[in-house]
């Protein structure tokens, strides 16, 4: 069967392993988050599979690198928690708050050169959810398992985008 050109990335030809190995890479890393969190955690468990791509996809960008990623959950865990203190009700505080919280964090990221993008969604998970203790070690611990993960394979992980 054909596949129709221009579907498919050019560089699979040649880099098929780093795509096969890269994509494994990435699914068991999950699989180890999954351990930890649950589907409650829906914001925060969509923002680890965002960040597994980035790690995994884009190895060498500067938003995979441990400082980055390390960083910026922390900042998003943070700056989430702090938003929960905020008494809010009704639907238009509710939006303020939640978008507030996102906003601070993309600055606080930026100015500490911790850019994250998937790490703003785990701020809005925290503002959403409510802090937990729990909720927010298990999601650093599942950062860190990235970030090793990564960084024992770094030398086979090539960009694939």
């Amino acid at each position: 069967m054909k596949i129709i050109n221009g579907f498919y990335d050019k560089k699979f030809k040649t880099e098929w392993k780093n795509y096969i190995f890269q994509s494994i890479c990435a699914t068991v890393a999950i699989f180890i988050v999954m351990l930890f969190l649950s589907l409650h955690q829906a914001v925060i468990v969509a923002s680890l599979g965002a960040t597994a791509f980035v790690v995994f996809a884009t190895p060498s960008s500067v938003v995979a690198k441990a400082r980055n990623v390390l960083g910026g959950y922390v900042v998003g865990i943070l700056t989430g928690a702090v938003f929960t203190l905020i008494p809010h009700d009704g639907f238009f505080m509710t939006a303020i708050i939640y978008s507030l919280a996102v906003g601070l964090s993309i600055f606080i990221m930026v100015l500490t050169d911790t850019e994250h993008p998937p790490a703003s969604g785990v701020t809005l998970g925290v503002v959403i959810q409510g802090f937990s203790l729990k909720v927010s070690l298990a999601t650093l611990a599942s950062i860190v398992i990235l970030v090793l993960i990564h960084r024992v394979f770094r030398r086979y992980l090539k960009d694939l985008v």
